[in-house]
């Protein structure tokens, strides 16, 4: 009995931490964002016209550029803003670069239009972004398919 208790005695608590649920629980949020940080970051769906035309340099100071869409159906959506993905009316569309211009004076503002669209309202959104005060405004495209 006498070698019993002195084994009781001479345990100590473990104070060890259990890391297996944590790292389950990280590895199921990490499945998790995978999944979903696609559908994210993709905005509306537009099919771009092609074109043979070199890349613009981004300029990394100024962050992410904003991008007017225009899809083919005329609705005009944003990727910034309190509105990001929303349709968007001229007068909104105007208030919030004009707002997006005074948080980032010189941010780069580029026009995504789809191949099928009037070619009106692709002008109408780039003549909407000039007048809330954007000095140059891009338009995006797809490449061209080289040619064999």
């Amino acid at each position: 009995m006498a070698l019993a208790k002195d084994k009781a005695q001479r345990r100590r608590p473990m104070s060890q931490i259990n890391v297996v649920p944590f790292i389950d629980v990280m590895l199921v949020l990490l499945i998790i964002f995978m999944v979903t940080a696609p559908l994210l970051q993709q905005g509306v769906e537009v099919d771009l016209p092609e074109a043979h035309a070199e890349a613009l340099e981004r300029d990394q100071d100024q962050g992410e550029p904003v991008v007017v869409t225009v899809a083919r159906d005329g609705q005009v959506t944003l990727n910034q803003g309190p509105r990001v993905n929303e349709p968007l009316d001229r007068d909104a569309l105007s208030d919030i670069v004009a707002g997006l211009l005074s948080e980032r004076p010189g941010v780069q503002v580029y026009v995504r239009g789809d191949r099928h669209v009037d070619y009106g309202r692709v002008v109408d959104a780039m003549v909407t972004v000039q007048t809330a005060g954007v000095a140059r405004v891009g338009l995006i495209t797809d490449p061209a398919e080289p040619d064999r």
